[in-house]
């Protein structure tokens, strides 16, 4: 869709384009969040051991999926800039070479599941612990690769800018995911009790019917250019598949790493004591909520920068990036009033801290400070996105592999265990991590604005400069 952006500060008509856009992500974002908390709320009250169990079994999962999915996802840059620059004939090329791309990660991610059930083992905890994070990290490789099958997928409707139908599609992968991981852990709806194993086969049937959903609707078109993949008369398969691999991997890196992050905060700040601990896990499912909506407002920008890119109109980026920082800022601000100013409320609405009248406190201290990550999150995040739109998922991978893992993590850990045993040096922590996300939300908007001024664009050769007011 091409359309004239007006040389103002803000342009209305972008902020639109932005919320029809990214209103459907949002609601995509806040159902993937869901899915994976049914998981962890069923496995929590089905057992004593499948509640120790869930915490590394999910999140470990959930990295190694990651890098896979992000992997595949970058397709949605490609072809968001196919269709900018050549309507929608290049775009569904694009699209299948990214379904190629998933068929093949999601193949490989399948082999690997025997092995991905073998990490429990690794680790020194009771072997009943480890036998169930081993169960559901097997069936998580399998329903892992399905995901990344669903992700190309989604990625040629996203890229495109029918993101209604993702957000359609994934309503009706979160209802049967949510209805059989239920009934496979519990035993319900005439379905066998399986426990741990359940919840990872519920969301395995979900992740099918997102599949099939996808598959039905769509365009004939791509489903012609994979035919010709196949049958050998794709142009330069191997260099394309092998450029789209480039740009694609360190995205799936870093999204990886991003888990494995947040996983390593939540065990450093265990050291802190039991209070911290409790505080901490309900403040991460409130920050999630709170979070969780930006990742839509980013990826919503990443397509229209993608979109411009592809058009050649590269000074358009700074009015897109800029018109979504400002909703991101707007809902924050939301978001955080209600954290700062009714605590109790959402305390009580997702998290049960018992009677105990320290860890209460604690939360609600920490909650007052979750605002700060919020903001710095918005800069990262979109920043992020915005760069691997234009192929420099790299950068961001260094980036953040030097700031949060080099120093942000260390220091963090090194805070802890100065402080063991002290729960309220749990607010130093988030303090500091959200320090260290701003400094990388900044050098990302750094990055872009240099990007802009010389018509960066590493997903497509272009020769043509930007215009001098590029800023």
């Amino acid at each position: 869709m091409r359309y004239e952006i007006s040389g103002a500060w803000f342009d209305a008509r972008v902020a639109k384009r932005v919320v029809v856009i990214s209103f459907p992500l949002m609601g995509t974002m806040v159902g993937n969040l869901l899915m994976m908390l049914v998981d962890r709320l069923c496995l929590a009250h089905y057992s004593q051991d499948t509640l120790a169990a869930s915490g590394p079994a999910v999140f470990t999962s959930l990295a190694i999926i990651a890098f896979f999915c992000s992997t595949v996802g970058v397709s949605r840059s490609f072809i968001a800039q196919a269709n900018g620059r050549s309507g929608l004939d290049e775009a569904a090329n694009e699209g299948a070479l990214g379904l190629l791309l998933g068929i093949a990660c999601a193949a490989l991610l399948l082999v690997a599941a025997p092995l991905i059930a073998m990490i429990p083992h690794l680790s020194s905890r009771p072997p009943q612990i480890v036998s169930l994070e081993s169960q559901y990290m097997f069936w998580a490789a399998i329903f892992g690769s399905v995901m990344t099958v669903d992700t190309a997928l989604s990625s040629f409707f996203n890229g495109v800018g029918r993101t209604r139908e993702t957000l359609i599609i994934g309503i009706v992968g979160q209802v049967v995911d949510s209805i059989f991981t239920v009934g496979l852990v519990f035993g319900r709806f005439g379905l066998p009790e399986m426990g741990m194993g359940g919840a990872a086969i519920g969301t395995l049937i979900g992740t099918l019917a997102m599949l099939t959903c996808y598959a039905v609707m769509l365009p004939r078109e791509v489903w012609l250019a994979l035919m010709n993949i196949f049958t050998g008369r794709g142009k330069q398969l191997l260099h394309r598949l092998s450029f789209r691999l480039r740009r694609g991997a360190p995205s799936g890196v870093c999204a990886g790493m991003d888990q494995l992050g947040n996983t390593a905060f939540i065990w450093i700040v265990a050291v802190l004591g039991a209070s911290a601990l409790a505080a901490n896990n309900v403040n991460l499912t409130i920050n999630y909520l709170g979070i969780i909506p930006i990742i839509g407002l980013g990826i919503g920008c990443s397509i229209l920068c993608a979109t411009a890119a592809g058009e050649r109109r590269y000074t358009d980026l700074a009015m897109i990036l800029r018109v979504t920082v400002i909703i991101e800022l707007c809902y924050v601000l939301l978001i955080s009033s209600i954290q700062v100013t009714l605590p109790q409320v959402l305390l009580k609405a997702f998290g049960d801290l018992g009677h105990n009248p320290q860890t209460v406190a604690l939360a609600i201290d920490t909650q007052r400070v979750l605002w700060t990550f919020s903001a710095a999150f918005i800069f990262s995040m979109t920043g992020a996105a915005v760069l691997e739109s234009i192929g420099m998922a790299r950068f961001t991978l260094v980036v953040r592999l030097v700031l949060m893992w080099a120093i942000s993590i260390p220091l963090i850990y090194y805070v802890a265990m100065s402080n063991r045993n002290v729960p309220s040096s749990l607010i130093t922590c988030w303090v500091i991590g959200s320090v260290f996300e701003f400094l990388i939300g900044a050098i990302y908007f750094w990055r872009i604005a240099k990007a802009i001024r010389e018509a960066e664009n590493r997903l497509h050769i272009d020769p043509e400069p930007a215009c001098e007011d590029a800023v």
